[in-house]
């Protein structure tokens, strides 16, 4: 079985990720799986920015026992278990519910629950994080990106040499980009506009957070680009 390197990374901001360890669900061998548990890997994000500590439970568990500032997530993969469970999103502070899914989660696979929205509309949004193809490359970088921006319009998401538009909600796949400096960017002609660069180091995989609120005189608040490092592409 194919495996991907999964580093733990820091929690704290910015969002420059540190190999710390190895989380290897999927590297284990069909013959020695007989007498382990199945399990899943989960990694949690706040990118809510009026909720400012958000903790998640899964059917009534707590995924981990400190909530999740803006623009913050879990740090690494979380192991959980697998099979359909109530995905709950809630305030850290006064454990009130904000946001609950449904999600079913598989043995060995990842996933990320974004949890994204302003101003009383919230909602969990989880994908499963493909590896399949992400395989090492000589001079390549895998990235993908969220866009957790609250707004109605489409925007043109820019990322290296490939554009795309993207909605609210939107999670693109993972795709291979030149590694070195990396121009980002989001637009939509009007009240969206940013853009940095990020050092996307060789075959290592991120996920890029477009958050914030168009339109803003409050700094704190403008629309920003963030990421994060998922791991290593591996053989």
């Amino acid at each position: 079985m194919k495996r991907v390197m999964l580093v733990f990374a820091s929690p704290r901001l910015p969002f420059f990720a540190l190999l710390c360890s190895l989380l290897m669900f999927a590297s284990c061998k069909k013959d020695s799986m007989t007498d382990r548990t199945p399990a899943a890997g989960f990694m949690g994000f706040n990118l809510a920015i009026d909720k400012p500590l958000v903790g998640f439970s899964l059917s009534g568990n707590a995924v981990s026992n400190t909530g999740l500032e803006f623009p913050a997530y879990t740090g690494n993969y979380l192991p959980i278990t697998t099979g359909t469970r109530e995905l709950r999103a809630y305030d850290f502070n006064s454990n009130s519910t904000i946001a609950t899914s449904n999600e079913t989660f598989a043995d060995s696979m990842y996933y990320s629950a974004f949890f994204i929205g302003n101003n009383g509309s919230y909602r969990n949004l989880v994908v499963q994080d493909r590896y399949e193809g992400v395989t090492p490359v000589t001079g390549k970088s895998w990235v993908r990106y969220v866009n957790a921006i609250p707004d109605s319009s489409t925007s043109t998401v820019t990322v290296g040499e490939a554009t795309s538009s993207a909605k609210y909600g939107n999670v693109s796949a993972f795709e291979q980009v030149n590694s070195g400096n990396l121009a980002v960017s989001v637009k939509n002609g009007s009240t969206i506009n940013a853009s940095r660069t990020i050092v996307a180091d060789e075959n290592r995989i991120y996920t890029i957070l477009l958050v914030g609120l168009p339109n803003q005189t409050d700094t704190t608040k403008n629309v920003a680009i963030r990421y994060i490092q998922n791991g290593s592409a591996a053989n």
